[in-house]
């Protein structure tokens, strides 16, 4: 059984690497553009795109941190490992439900002939 431990604890590491690359580049990736924008001003819909892309990159980052932390949960028998794996499902829930819901409401406010 040991062996399982030493292997879930490799994927911990690996996945949690996954999360902080893809935080990363979505966090450079918006600072490039509000760069952009603050040298030659966005529209609104831009402005928005660079949102929404940014907290796609934050999901997406928050996804692989919750897969790494039900791994850890599983070798682990701490509360501590389980307010953690708590906590980081109620931020990725409430950010991924506010950016479908901001979604939602620009694909209603665009006009109907419009592309999304």
């Amino acid at each position: 059984m040991s062996w399982l431990v030493v292997i879930t604890e490799h994927a911990i590491v690996v996945i949690d690497a996954f999360a902080l690359v893809t935080v990363v580049i979505g966090t450079v990736e918006a600072f490039v553009a509000t760069l952009r924008g603050v040298v030659r001003p966005l529209e609104r819909e831009s402005r928005w795109h660079m949102y929404a892309n940014y907290g796609r990159w934050l999901v997406a980052g928050l996804t692989f941190q919750l897969a790494a932390d039900i791994l850890e949960t599983t070798i682990t028998t701490t509360w501590q490992a389980v307010a953690r794996l708590g906590a980081v499902a109620a931020i990725r829930t409430f950010l991924n439900y506010f950016l479908e819901h901001d979604l939602r409401v620009a694909r209603e406010q665009r006009q109907p002939g419009e592309t999304p």
